[in-house]
């Protein structure tokens, strides 16, 4: 039975928070043996997602013979991932020197491993600010609204951290060598805003937030409020789609004339506003089903796994209940095996540490 395509993929990561444990999450959900170091040995949490699937051993890193057991782990991995801030490792003896030459030395930072900021906290929300992108969002007459923290922490962050390290994993297997991953957060953020940065210089895109058509600043692109409170997406951006939203909605053909206007974008969203009040969110949503017109209800996430093509897909799992996603993406032939719960903090230690090559007395001396 298959384990996942990275089945063949050994890892060890460093505990932490946020961007760097995702990533091993994901990493192990598509099948790799992920090993992770953890400071302190605790109970296994079942509400802790990211910690699915993968072991845990309990090292003291302030100790000589700590450090002798974390070597040992790393020189038997394929991939090494850390998300602490610049020169933490280095003064642990565990910088990218003191490792093997074909080791992938994977690093996450909000601000990257240079620069006057390299060493100076932050959080996704600063991230995003230096990326010139959180100005773009949310309303005009507020300040910019955070996106959760989804955009730099998960996909400036954990998404280039995946792509570097399977990058690295592909050019190993011609050179034969390892190298340093390098993902900052605010690295990450401008390379996926290409679109952005094209209409910037086109002049097709205003600075001002809230006023263009992917910023909720069109009828066409933003959510509106129905008879009973709850929200409907709308995101009919081209003209045939356009064109079947007014039809759906009762409104006159010839409002596609001026669809790119925001000359009349105003009046449109009122009168969009006006017409979504009338019915309930699950009205409309069965109004839409089934049409090209790009609506959709915006769901809770309790209402989510529900949700017919959610539920029909399995894209959200209830194991030990805790809801939580099944691994993505999915593959036909090597398939992501059943999801694993998170083990108890150094469940795993001896039996990693005797693979790694100590002893028994070496186990039973370690000061965890």
């Amino acid at each position: 039975m298959s384990k996942g395509p990275l089945s063949s993929l050994k890892v060890v990561e460093f505990a932490g928070l946020g961007p760097a444990p995702l990533a091993g999450q994901l990493l192990a959900d598509l099948g790799a043996e992920v090993v992770v170091i953890d400071r302190k040995a605790g109970p296994a949490d079942k509400t802790d997602v990211n910690g699915r699937g993968k072991r845990s051993i309990v090292l003291n890193l302030k100790s000589e013979a700590g450090l002798h057991a974390a070597r040992k782990v790393i020189a038997t991995s394929d991939v090494l991932i850390e998300g602490f801030r610049p020169g933490v490792m280095e003064r642990l003896g565990l910088g990218p020197d003191t490792c093997p030459e074909r080791l992938i030395y994977a690093r996450m930072t909000g601000w990257g491993q240079e620069g006057p900021w390299s060493h100076t906290a932050g959080h996704d929300i600063n991230y995003l600010a230096l990326t010139g992108a959180l100005h773009a969002m949310g309303a005009g007459d507020q300040p910019p609204l955070p996106p959760l923290n989804l955009v730099a922490d998960y996909g400036g962050g954990t998404m280039f951290l995946l792509f570097g390290i399977l990058a690295a994993v592909f050019e190993r297997g011609v050179s034969g060598k390892g190298q340093v991953v390098d993902a900052a957060m605010v690295d990450g953020v401008p390379a996926m805003m290409g679109l952005i940065h094209g209409m910037l210089a086109r002049g097709d895109w205003r600075q001002t937030r809230a006023s263009n058509w992917l910023d909720g600043a069109s009828p066409f692109y933003r959510c509106y409020t129905c008879a009973d409170g709850k929200f409907i997406a709308v995101g009919a951006l081209e003209p045939q789609f356009y064109a079947l939203l007014l039809e759906k909605l009762d409104l006159p053909d010839d409002y596609r004339a001026d669809q790119h206007d925001p000359q009349t974008w105003p009046a449109r969203i009122a009168e969009f506003e006006r017409v979504f009040a009338s019915r309930t969110r699950d009205d409309w949503a069965a109004h839409f089903e089934g049409s090209d017109a790009c609506v959709a209800p915006v769901l809770s996430f309790a209402e989510a796994a529900t949700h017919p093509h959610m539920a029909a897909r399995g894209t959200l799992q209830n194991p030990a209940d805790v809801v939580q996603s099944a691994p993505a993406p999915r593959f036909s032939r090597t398939p992501a095996a059943a999801l694993q719960p998170t083990r108890a903090k150094g469940a795993d230690t001896a039996e990693i540490l005797r693979a790694a090559g100590l002893s028994d007395a070496e186990i039973a001396a370690l000061d965890t």
